[in-house]
């Protein structure tokens, strides 16, 4: 399998009030083509920096950053990027805001609206195609926030921890839809999270960082067959495994950021 993304030794430091903060230090990690990876870390680790790396919305401090061969030195219109807010345009309609990407390039609307439709159908949003978003749940939301991101077919989708807003029950029924859904497209997909159980359901490989600066700690490949039962999947001696093995390198780390 072809690596899709390759991080090359990045560090990344920032400049604040006088003082140097050093976020990342000589981070490498690899995502193969159709490979769903979550990154785990404590708060402050660089986790979301790497992924503004990535995307190209900030410039490395040193190492390389490849997509395809290729580095990647300023904004990548083939990764997709969802973040924690839905960020919903709010005088626009929820199929007006999925099919806005196809609408800044040119589609012509009819082609555009029922591929709109179609994701909003398979996200289960039919019947609020005109509502607004101050209408929509958050839930409800960041399934539009998603969709949005995926109608225009990027080759790899950055997800900054997008259910981390949402209640425990939304939660795992986004996580449910979502699989579906990369299980449909096998789309690239680098997922952040908090929260260790999220990482392993739906990941076929979970990459801890170091607290700050961040850099690559471990890597696990997650051991469940797909497709996978979210609701379930804790129950299994695999996960338990893995939550286990992943905990034992995470916990230091989060304990020394909180010190």
């Amino acid at each position: 399998m072809a690596s899709l993304l390759s991080v090359e030794h990045v560090s990344k430091e920032f400049h604040a009030r006088g003082k140097k903060v050093l976020a990342l230090n000589s981070l490498s990690m690899t995502v193969d083509e159709s490979e769903f990876v979550t990154i785990v870390g404590p708060s402050g680790c660089g986790k979301s920096t790497l992924l503004n790396l990535i995307v190209g919305l900030l410039p490395i401090s040193s190492g390389r950053i490849l997509f395809r061969n290729r580095p990647i030195n300023a904004i990548n219109p083939e990764i997709g990027y969802v973040t924690q807010k839905d960020n919903l345009l709010p005088w626009r309609t929820l199929v007006e805001n999925v099919e806005i990407a196809l609408e800044i390039r040119g589609v012509e609307k009819s082609e555009r609206r029922r591929s709109a439709e179609g994701l909003i159908r398979r996200v289960g949003l039919t019947g609020f195609e005109d509502h607004y978003p101050h209408e929509l749940s958050g839930g409800m939301r960041q399934r539009a926030n998603i969709i949005r991101t995926l109608i225009y077919d990027p080759e790899l989708i950055l997800m900054d921890e997008p259910f981390g807003p949402l209640d425990a029950q939304t939660r795992i029924i986004l996580q449910d839809q979502l699989l579906k859904l990369w299980s449909s497209t096998k789309k690239t997909i680098i997922f952040i999270t908090h929260d260790l159980v999220e990482a392993i359901a739906l990941a076929d490989r979970v990459v801890v960082l170091t607290s700050r600066p961040g850099r690559v700690k471990y890597t696990a490949q997650v051991p469940i067959v797909r497709p996978r039962d979210v609701f379930q999947i804790h129950e299994s001696q695999e996960f338990r495994n893995t939550y286990e093995r992943l905990w034992k390198e995470l916990r230091p780390e989060v304990e020394m950021a909180e010190e």
